[in-house]
């Protein structure tokens, strides 16, 4: 079979390569999964670079994220059947087959497309997880950057029926029609003059409670910079590449709360049936069409490191897939 690998740290356009390798066998409780469609997402790409919480031992099979059909049960397996629909998580998932644990399997309805089931858990859940552990309850704001990333679109979709308002900032003219076409209201492009003010109108002079930064740098600054009294900073993607940039008047006269999140953490913590409520909430709101997974592009397996240099685009208008 053909998969994804590198066999050292650095630019994934550089040190990606489709290689041959040997089928791999589910263990007890896992499923072999053959890939249809695999996410290509940011963390994946700084787990390539090096730049990630942690780093797979060399060579590394690249992927986090796909969907497809069971191909081979390990062992105790016995709530999926072979050829059945499903989106997992595992490792290795930018191959033509993968391993995942059999419990993490989401079988996939007809009403979710292959397109749609490549992206379904890791940034919807990120976004739900990510609204529960900003606290906010009906009828309070928040501010996120990069709002038209696949986290905060899904943020920003999932908070309308829970009540509470969001500001999507982001940093394209056109990015703000692209969200009000998904039905996302309340963006605001930073490149625009006034910027600051066009948040201060939109709240009504109300109290921002939480801010989700997915960029840091100067823009986490900004964010702190528009947190009401004792609000929440918290700082879950580094799209800059850049340390955060605060203010310590911000901080200290605010009394602001700074926060990591990384949901590989988090997720454990959460428990099965949680887990599996949050991931029952993305397959109904995705079915009936409220959470909408945009795709930017699909590219072939073989064609790995033109899929990659596309995923690192900053303009891109949805989330960038491999095809077996």
């Amino acid at each position: 079979m053909l998969t994804a690998i590198h066999s050292r740290f650095g630019n994934p356009a550089d040190v990606l390569e489709v290689r041959e390798a040997d089928l791999p066998e589910p263990a007890a409780g896992q499923i072999r999964v053959k890939m249809v469609m695999a996410s290509i997402h940011n963390h994946d790409l700084l787990t390539v670079s090096g730049d990630y919480g942690y780093k797979p031992e060399l060579p590394a099979s690249a992927g986090t994220e796909a969907m497809g059909v069971v191909d081979a049960l390990g062992d105790g397996v016995t709530h999926l059947k072979v050829g059945q629909r499903v989106a997992v998580s595992g490792a290795g998932t930018w191959a033509e087959y993968y391993l995942a644990a059999a419990a993490m399997a989401v079988p996939l309805p007809d009403g979710i497309s292959d397109e749609e089931g490549a992206q379904l858990i890791s940034m919807p859940l990120s976004a739900l997880v990510l609204l529960d552990f900003a606290g906010v309850e009906r009828g309070g704001w928040i501010v996120q950057n990069a709002a038209n990333g696949a986290v905060g679109k899904a943020l920003a979709l999932f908070a309308k029926p829970r009540g509470i308002n969001v500001i999507n900032l982001v940093r394209r003219e056109e990015a703000v029609s692209e969200l009000q076409a998904l039905g996302i209201d309340h963006a605001v492009s930073t490149s625009e003059d006034g910027w600051r003010e066009k948040v201060s109108t939109l709240t009504g002079g109300a109290r921002i409670v939480a801010a989700i930064d997915g960029v840091g740098g100067s823009s986490a600054g900004d964010l702190l910079s528009l947190l009401g009294e004792k609000g929440l900073l918290v700082s879950f993607g580094l799209m800059s590449g850049r340390p955060l940039e605060l203010s310590a008047s911000d901080l200290i006269f605010k009394e602001a709360v700074v926060k990591g999140f990384w949901l590989s953490k988090i997720a454990p913590r959460l428990g099965p049936e949680k887990l599996m409520a949050l991931i029952g909430e993305i397959i109904q709101g995705v079915t009936a069409g409220e959470i909408k997974l945009t795709v930017s592009e699909v590219f072939a397996l073989a064609d790995i490191k033109q899929a990659v240099a596309a995923a690192a685009e900053s303009a891109r208008k949805g989330k960038v897939l491999l095809r077996a």
